[in-house]
């Protein structure tokens, strides 16, 4: 079979087709030897002139590679008087199916607005193929968050999770009647009369996973019965730091506040500076942060801050317009 090296020449063979020879070698350079290879069986154009070659993009790290095939085609006036055209070859990409839209949206990529300009006399395929490669590693991120997510999910409706279990029988107790020692959960607390409790969708990065909820209290006393209340669901329960807090509540003349770092060293006071600039009063918003094993470093905070933001959006607290139909959070009342 004929490599890129073959097409590459015979283009060079020809003075109006050297732009595209020359662009070949630069792609070449950047994606390695093996990442493009011709269409075409015989490594030549096809009839009416088109180009067709075949390029492998990487999507992960280099230990982890996620491997997405793409087809440019360059028209025989490329790139005087036309622009190329990208395909998505790759049916699926890790252990995701495709669907339409992304492929469509591909397919656009010099025709859309949200795409890549064409400029007459210009060569622009690694522009397109850098801008499609953005564009699947964002839908495969997006992807594997709302695997993730389902997963949570799950393991919230299962009441118990496999971490508990393994609690359970590191506390094996021995004697007369051998039984497994249930893990520790805070009696449930009634929620105060008339408390609604939003919760936002989980904010996923590696593996840490951020969960934003809020209500509107009237007296400070509603507060330590609504955080108790959470504790005592288990799936928050368990989570390393579950009730990162802040609260603003106006009694007569007087503005009462705190908040709680909930072990996570200075959360609650950053998310009690975001209720002092956004001006909210009588409201708790609550933040549960499940660490995956990898540390994030400042990037928690902002998540923790977007969580809570959210929270405080999807709940009405910040008198925004649509703030229910914010993307990435639904309403979930306790």
């Amino acid at each position: 079979m004929a490599s890129i090296d073959d097409l590459i020449a015979e283009l060079s063979l020809n003075p109006e087709r050297e732009p595209v020879a020359s662009e070949l070698g630069v792609l070449q350079s950047i994606y390695g030897d093996d990442a493009l290879k011709p269409w075409s069986t015989n490594g030549s154009a096809s009839p009416n002139g088109t180009v067709r070659y075949e390029v492998t993009l990487n999507l992960g790290a280099d230990d982890e590679p996620v491997p997405c095939d793409v087809l440019v085609s360059l028209p025989v006036n490329y790139p005087t008087a036309a622009a190329p055209q990208l395909q998505l070859l790759s049916r699926y990409i890790g252990p995701f199916g495709v669907d339409h839209a992304l492929f469509g949206a591909i397919l656009k990529t010099y025709i859309s607005s949200e795409g890549v300009e064409w400029i007459p006399d210009t060569v622009c395929v690694f522009d397109g193929l850098e801008w499609v490669k953005e564009r699947l590693a964002g839908w495969y991120d997006t992807k594997k968050s709302e695997k993730l997510a389902g997963e949570l999910l799950r393991e919230d409706e299962k009441g118990v999770s496999a971490a508990d279990v393994e609690e359970g029988n590191d506390k094996k107790v021995s004697g007369p009647n051998d039984h497994w020692e249930e893990p520790s959960v805070p009696v449930p607390t009634a929620i105060p009369q008339g408390v609604e409790i939003v919760e936002t969708e989980p904010i996923i990065d590696r593996k840490s996973v951020f969960v934003g909820r809020a209500c509107r209290i009237t007296d400070p006393s509603q507060v330590p019965s609504i955080l108790t209340h959470l504790m005592a669901d288990r799936r928050i329960a368990r989570a390393a730091h579950p009730i990162i807090n802040a609260w603003r509540c106006q009694v007569g003349s007087v503005l009462h506040q705190d908040n709680d770092d909930d072990r996570e060293t200075a959360a609650g006071g950053r998310l009690g500076h975001l209720l002092q600039i956004l001006e909210v009063n009588n409201v708790l918003v609550v933040v549960t942060r499940y660490f995956g094993g990898i540390h994030l470093g400042p990037d928690r905070f902002k998540h923790i801050n977007q969580a809570a933001r959210n929270a405080l959006e999807l709940g009405g607290f910040l008198d925004t317009p649509d703030t229910a139909k914010k993307s990435g959070a639904r309403a979930r009342k306790r």
